[in-house]
């Protein structure tokens, strides 16, 4: 008898150790590029690492972004030129179903990047140069555009800085502003957020600008919020803040490159690990590799080494919930890299885990 129910809580632990092992992993990717459904939902297994398609979506185009929303919605843009979107999904993690809201203009083009609440979705339009305020509905689907804010300007890089591109919209940590990266015109801009307002959701407060010719991409916060760090495209630069109360404060600028590098710079994705402890950030280009900071109690990165994300496009990674893999997006290989996280050292070693999907740009582990 004792034996049997040794044997009953042994099973029963099991199962629920099991079940908390295994989460969701939603795949933003293009469909232009190559055969791609749209958005992936992976099983994906923190102990190991490893991770088993589940479902997908049919007929979304190119839904490159995604963000996801703990009430079971998951919203994304459509980068596809004058008719692009932003959609919406809501999405049952038990049997790993989307169904399809509906979508709307985003009235600018290539949306990059999409933010969420539980009041508004943001766009960050790339090629459009603007931004773009939608108000979610009861039923989780999205409003026409509520608010369409247009950036004016350029760099000093006639290619790729002839007019504003914004490439990243994100909440700051006390959720007070809306932070906007805008490559096109090296500068971060800071919005005050008022998500309930009938007009003007978001109120600019602040112009901040950046090194000439950096191209502003993407920006991490420390997890504590008292640090910032602003990775930049065109050339490698990473520029370190002190946040507090809606102020920016420049530290220093680092930087993903190495000195006497001749190849193509195309620096991509930044975030510090969960424990506050490391700052890794990619380049693209003709470097395809992941560069490993070590920060202090000041917040300032001290580099540590740069290692290959063994594949090309190192478009966007992200750490699982745990923090024990980093998973790295090579979109151009269509391959998803997986990295053991050594905890102590901030080191990150290949587990011969891969991933394929067509074109994989966005990462969002579901909690």
């Amino acid at each position: 008898m004792k034996r049997r129910i040794f044997f009953a809580l042994f099973a029963a632990v099991s199962t629920l150790t099991a079940s908390a092992q295994k989460i969701t992993l939603l795949v933003g990717t293009y469909t232009n590029e190559c055969n791609s459904n749209g958005i992936y939902a992976y099983d994906y297994y923190t102990t190991s690492g490893t991770a088993v398609e589940r479902s997908s979506t049919q007929g979304v185009v190119n839904p490159s972004f995604l963000t996801y929303d703990p009430a079971g919605f998951v919203y994304s843009v459509n980068e596809n030129g004058a008719d692009s979107k932003a959609s919406a999904f809501t999405f049952d993690k038990t049997t790993g179903a989307f169904r399809f809201l509906g979508s709307q203009p985003t009235n600018g083009a290539d949306p990059c990047y999409i933010l969420a609440d539980d009041k508004n979705v943001i766009t960050a339009n790339y090629s459009g140069g603007s931004l773009t305020v939608f108000r979610r509905n009861p039923d989780g689907s999205l409003s026409a555009p509520a608010q369409v804010i247009p950036h004016r300007g350029r760099g000093t890089n006639p290619q790729r800085q002839e007019k504003a591109h914004i490439h990243q919209v994100q909440f700051t940590p006390d959720h007070k502003y809306v932070v906007v990266n805008d490559l096109g015109t090296d500068q971060i801009y800071l919005y005050r957020y008022y998500p309930v307002a009938e007009k003007g959701i978001l109120m600019l407060q602040e112009a901040i600008p950046v090194k000439p010719g950096s191209g502003p991409r993407h920006l991490a916060f420390s997890p504590k919020g008292e640090f910032a760090y602003l990775l930049q495209e065109l050339d490698g630069t990473i520029t370190t803040f002190s946040y507090r109360n809606g102020v920016f404060k420049r530290l220093r600028e680092d930087s993903v490159v190495p000195v006497g590098f001749t190849g193509q710079i195309g620096a991509a994705d930044i975030h510090v690990s969960p424990d506050g402890r490391y700052l890794y950030a990619t380049n693209r280009g003709s470097a395809n590799d992941i560069s490993i900071f070590a920060l202090g109690a000041d917040g300032l990165p001290q580099f540590r080494k740069r290692i290959p994300t063994k594949g090309e496009g190192p478009r966007n990674f992200a750490f699982d919930p745990n923090g024990n893999f980093l998973l790295v997006a090579n979109q151009k290989t269509g391959n998803i890299t997986v990295f053991k996280v050594d905890r102590i050292t901030g080191d990150l070693t290949d587990t011969g885990n891969t991933i394929k999907v067509c074109s994989p740009v966005c990462l969002v582990f579901v909690p």
